[in-house]
């Protein structure tokens, strides 16, 4: 009969007990079960965020590939302009010694003028050697204009490849922003 009154007294306060901790077990079961539902949701979202995180790698690194495209042909744009600019530089100075060497030319012409006029048999002496003086200045001119006309052809070429890559590149920017308002 001890046990048994023991026994009861034992199971009297564990009743007892439930009933004053159960609000406790209570709260805190649903403070278990709320924290449960944000660990799954926070979960969840950071699943989400994961997977946006590797879209957006993946548009990033396909879209640092175009931009060293990009770069390589404005690089390429930019040495052809220098080029041109180049070739612009040494047109001018070929017509500047194109025009030195006509201006010398008019002179020695003139300068026969006067000899033919003032001192003939002078002249008879020197005819020889202004002559080709004159030939050398004729066929250094004629030179001149050949290398001229081939510069001038080679920079229009230049330019209208110019044109060309700038269109090229235009026309690589539009379908770049298509591309990336379809993406967007």
């Amino acid at each position: 009969m001890l046990t048994l009154n023991k026994l009861e007294k034992i199971m009297e306060l564990e009743a007892q007990l439930r009933d004053e901790y159960k609000e406790q077990l209570e709260g805190k079961d649903k403070e278990i079960s709320t924290l449960t539902n944000e660990r799954d949701s926070l979960t969840a979202r950071v699943d989400e965020l994961q997977s946006t995180l590797a879209t957006q790698l993946e548009t990033i690194s396909s879209l640092s590939g175009k931009a060293s495209d990009t770069k390589a042909v404005e690089n390429r744009n930019r040495e052809l302009h220098n080029r041109a600019e180049n070739m612009k530089e040494e047109v001018a100075t070929v017509k500047a010694r194109l025009k030195a060497l006509q201006k010398d030319l008019a002179t020695e012409r003139a300068e026969l003028a006067a000899l033919k006029k003032f001192d003939p048999e002078r002249m008879r002496k020197n005819l020889d050697a202004n002559k080709r003086k004159l030939a050398e200045k004729n066929k250094a001119a004629d030179q001149l204009q050949k290398s001229y006309n081939q510069s001038k052809a080679e920079n229009a070429r230049l330019e209208q490849r110019v044109k060309e890559l700038e269109a090229a590149q235009a026309d690589a920017d539009v379908s770049d922003e298509a591309e990336n308002q379809a993406a967007a």
